[in-house]
């Protein structure tokens, strides 16, 4: 039931929207209704979604993309687009009616009618990958927005490299309440201040309604305060009004800091009786009010029906930017580092890169340093970072922990982003969504580090950058009980279980530097999602002997074999493939053969085929090693496996006093092998 709140509220919505119908239409009006139009057959159709927002929204997305946005609609993915982020993605069919309308190949009529239908690229919610002109997923609130930081960041390194005749263009998001409640929100708008992003803009749609109800059941602060103390430019309008609208949007392009524009609208706008409450916000209108609102909005054509009238002036707002992006074709054709803009921008890796690498871990070959994977990390992005001149690098105040930040990359910032890295400040979800962004916008491959406890605070950016399939590397540091005195807060125990159960990321735990390199290069050829290289605090020795080919490319591989037919085989992940070779060495002056298993990716183990698993697994008993939960070792140690690691949650000591507490020790792996004999 409404709220007293709400139903005051709705009599103002009513009345105000009222006021804007009884008014002759404006050509823009128009136009607009065609949004509206479109999206209530398309609920109706679906008999579900969210025809709130787009209705709402209509007038200020008509004037953005037949008047300001860059784009060209016979090409997607031309380089040089403005970027459009619908953060608010439950309201989907604004961005679908507006490709549509624009002549976006791939969203005709067809395709709307079949909105929310299974392998519809009008999805529930904008889906990456299921029609080009669709930038990102959205639909977690908050995570548009701050993924837009990202491309806005992207852009202003990418302009730093080639200059403006390559790279000028401006990204806009359209935000609702929710994505401002988020904490995201919090971290994307204060590194966007800092950064000063003048080419982001973010259009509020200030409706003030929640699913509950009125907004203010919830909230009470003013988001243009908070993000005016970040530095942004503010605006607020009328979200109706088109003189307001226009003057806003001119006002955002010549800004000189990033802009919030609060759009005050009115959620469903034209329907007769849920205009202005949650009625209209997250389900189909019904036919009545349907038919209603369309009444109302002038609009007496059958369902999904755009008249020619209407739709010619939207097909040449989707060609208006045909010139631009042909005189930007003959710019790229005449520019010295086209050859290197076409490279990177195509995603393909530089020459060299490889022989680099070989360089290196023979160089781990011969010197066998004793190094924690960190470290050895370090060193691997030491010959990387100047090999591969789009990686951009960064960190969430832990540089000199993660040991990410290599000499001569230049802090990126404000005044300055020629630099490669990003100083993310405590912010991990916001650096986590910002990269998805970078990696996204495309011309850059980012990585950035935290602890690897910190993930809890990622997750969601990290799903969604698997569920999209773009490369991005977290270096996650201090990984296990290894990490000793902070204690059980920063010690990552449920952590590898839960990330290897997300579908789409690659998790890559090296056991030795000659591992954490070939690591780094998995990481690196890995175009199709998220990669997590999960480093040690703690030195561990180097075990590897040849740097020939990539021994962790097949998710796990022998290590050491037994000498004769094996008792048992140790299966184990980074540090404790170190333990499970120190047992080996033991159980060998008793007679007893066991094999050693270094497991650093249990996602490429599993794609690997059956008879290979079954060569490297062997038929003797097997035991598990992993400073971190045994959930999920259970299809690697089969039935009468053991699993020696953690039940619960760590403690603060010295590493080599926790390792023996929780008994993950040689003598613990030893004893485990003679429980089998």
């Amino acid at each position: 039931m409404a709220s007293i709140a709400e139903i005051a509220g709705n009599a103002a919505a009513l009345a105000q929207q009222a006021a804007i119908l009884e008014a002759p239409p404006e050509p823009a009006r128009v136009m607009a209704n065609a949004i509206r139009a479109l999206t209530i057959d398309a609920v109706e159709a679906a008999k579900s979604g969210h025809p709130g927002m787009p209705m709402g929204m209509a007038d200020v997305a008509t004037v953005l993309w037949t008047k300001y946005l860059k784009y060209d609609a016979a090409d997607a993915k031309w380089a040089d687009r403005d970027r459009f982020v619908l953060s608010a993605g439950h309201g989907s069919m604004l961005l679908y009616s507006l490709l549509h309308l624009t002549g976006h190949a791939g969203m005709e009529l067809d395709v709307l009618k079949r909105f929310r239908q299974l392998h519809s690229p009008a999805a529930g919610h904008p889906e990456y990958h299921e029609h080009p002109a669709i930038e990102m997923t959205t639909g977690p609130l908050g995570q548009g927005l701050a993924t837009a930081v990202g491309m806005a960041i992207a852009e202003r390194l990418l302009a730093a490299k080639f200059g403006k005749s390559l790279v000028d263009h401006r990204t806009w998001v359209v935000a609702g309440d929710g994505c401002l409640m988020e904490g995201i929100s919090h971290e994307a708008g204060a590194l966007a201040g800092h950064l000063r992003l003048s080419k982001l803009t973010v259009l509020w749609d200030d409706n003030s309604i929640s699913i509950d109800g009125k907004t203010d059941l919830a909230v009470s602060d003013d988001p243009l305060k908070r993000f005016s103390s970040y530095g942004w430019a503010v605006r607020r309008i009328d979200g109706h009004d088109f003189g307001e609208i226009q003057s806003a949007l001119a006002f955002a392009a010549k800004s000189s800091r990033p802009t919030m524009i609060a759009c005050k609208t009115i959620i469903g706008f034209g329907a007769p009786s849920k205009a202005g409450t949650s009625g209209s916000h997250g389900s189909a209108l019904g036919g009545a009010e349907a038919e209603a609102a369309k009444r109302a909005l002038g609009w007496e054509h059958l369902p999904f029906t755009v008249p020619e009238a209407v739709a010619t002036p939207w097909r040449a707002a989707g060609s208006r930017g045909v010139a631009a992006r042909r005189a930007w074709l003959k710019r790229l054709a005449k520019h010295p580092q086209k050859a290197e803009f076409e490279r990177v921008t195509a995603g393909r890796l530089p020459e060299g890169w490889r022989e680099a690498m070989r360089a290196l871990k023979d160089n781990f070959v011969e010197q066998k340093p004793k190094l924690a994977t960190r470290q050895a990390s370090q060193k691997a992005l030491e010959v990387l970072v100047p090999a591969i001149p789009e990686l951009v690098g960064g960190s969430a105040d832990l540089t000199g922990s993660n040991l990410t930040l290599v000499k001569a990359m230049g802090g990126v910032a404000p005044d300055n982003f020629a630099g490669r890295y990003i100083y993310y400040g405590v912010r991990e979800h916001g650096m986590a969504a910002a990269m998805n962004g970078i990696s996204l916008h495309g011309g850059l491959i980012p990585y950035g580090g935290t602890f690897f406890v910190f993930t809890d605070y990622m997750r969601p950016a990290i799903r969604l950058a698997a569920l999209m399939g773009v490369r991005v590397i977290h270096v996650l540091t201090h990984d296990s009980i290894g990490l000793g005195e902070d204690g059980p807060t920063h010690q990552p125990i449920e952590h590898l279980a839960s990330l290897r159960a997300m579908p789409n990321v690659l998790v890559l735990r090296p056991a030795d530097a000659i591992e954490t390199a070939e690591c780094w290069e998995l990481a690196l050829r890995n175009v199709s999602g998220p990669s997590l290289l999960v480093l040690s605090r703690q030195a561990v020795p180097t075990l590897l002997d040849s740097a020939n080919g990539n021994h962790c490319a097949r998710g796990a591989y022998v290590l050491a074999e037994a000498d004769g037919p094996r008792a048992a085989t140790l299966i184990a992940t980074g540090t404790e493939v170190a333990i499970a070779m120190a047992a080996r060495a033991a159980l060998v002056k008793e007679g007893i053969a066991v094999a050693v298993v270094s497991a650093p990716s249990f996602e490429l183990f599993a794609q690997q085929d059956a008879s290979y698993q079954s060569e490297v697994l062997g038929g003797a008993p097997r035991i598990g090693i992993e400073a971190a939960s045994g959930f999920g070792w259970e299809r690697w140690l089969g039935s009468g496996g053991i699993f020696i690691g953690m039940g619960g949650f760590g403690a603060s000591a010295p590493a080599e006093a926790l390792y023996e507490h929780f008994g993950i020790t040689e003598a613990a792996v030893v004893a485990a092998v003679r429980r089998f004999l």
